[in-house]
């Protein structure tokens, strides 16, 4: 069996040198901020940019942070299906279900370490967001159907309806931009866009994946979780009413100004 050596202190003090430029780097090369939630803006996103520096300097490369997070989000959800509510498999669900959301942010991330991502990786990464959203509130519905957290079969439309929700506002973040950028006139929402509220980011937390994944620690107490899986579905409803109406407005005011 060989054994192979130990790193030398100049290899450690190396490595520690390239970590240090990746997350310094990183930290100068984030994503717009304006509208992003709490969770995401001050843990994940942080979180992430730590795992992209160690994994750069691991040779991880985005397309395999993007499957690692698949991979993570799929067990939560499989244990979700088959394993009967409980305070531990809440932990667990919760937990791999935010690990993964760290990898889908590490994946961009390393992108930008490496100068830029690929069009194929930009596809896999919002194919496997696409099928993520779809399979959690599946996962969700079965969960409900097979250990009933109330007695009325009123409880399984949520989920469904959630699903709605999710994939309508998905299919919105992903097409309005593509308009705007077919536009040959500048957008006015976008002219005239005015500092964020302090408190915006606070406001549209229940819009945050990353608290939907920890909502997923009340299945210690099953009527707990669907309440709170039931509010935030009344609160991304409400949410995709009002980005509905913004998107209507501002492309309609492109439609005019192009007439």
């Amino acid at each position: 069996m060989v054994v192979s050596a130990p790193p030398s202190i100049q290899e450690n003090d190396r490595l520690r040198t390239w970590y240090g430029a990746n997350v310094e780097a990183l930290g100068s090369a984030q994503k717009q901020s304006r509208g992003t939630p709490a969770y995401s803006r001050l843990v994940n996103r942080p979180v992430a940019r730590r795992v992209a520096a160690v994994g750069h300097v691991l040779g991880l490369s985005p397309n395999t942070a993007t499957l690692l997070g698949a991979g993570l989000t799929g067990t939560g959800l499989t244990l979700l299906v088959v394993d009967e509510p409980s305070a531990g498999l809440g932990l667990v669900v919760a937990l791999l279900l935010a690990l993964g959301y760290v990898m889908d942010s590490v994946d961009g991330q390393l992108a930008r370490l490496r100068g830029g991502g690929s069009v194929s990786g930009e596809w896999l990464d919002h194919t496997l967001d696409c099928v993520k959203t779809c399979v959690l509130h599946l996962a969700v519905l079965v969960s409900l159907y097979r250990f009933p957290p109330v007695e009325s079969d009123l409880a399984l439309v949520v989920p469904m309806a959630f699903l709605v929700v999710d994939m309508t506002t998905y299919f919105g973040i992903i097409l309005v931009p593509f308009l705007r950028a077919r536009s040959t006139v500048v957008s006015r929402a976008s002219a005239t866009a005015k500092p964020e509220h302090p408190l915006r980011k606070w406001l549209v937390l229940p819009n945050d994946y990353g608290i939907f994944c920890w909502v997923f620690v009340l299945l210690a107490w099953p009527q707990a979780f669907f309440v709170g899986y039931a509010a935030l579905f009344a609160a991304n409803a409400a949410f995709l009413l009002l980005a509905c109406t913004k998107w209507w407005r501002e492309l309609s005011s492109l439609d005019l100004l192009e007439a």
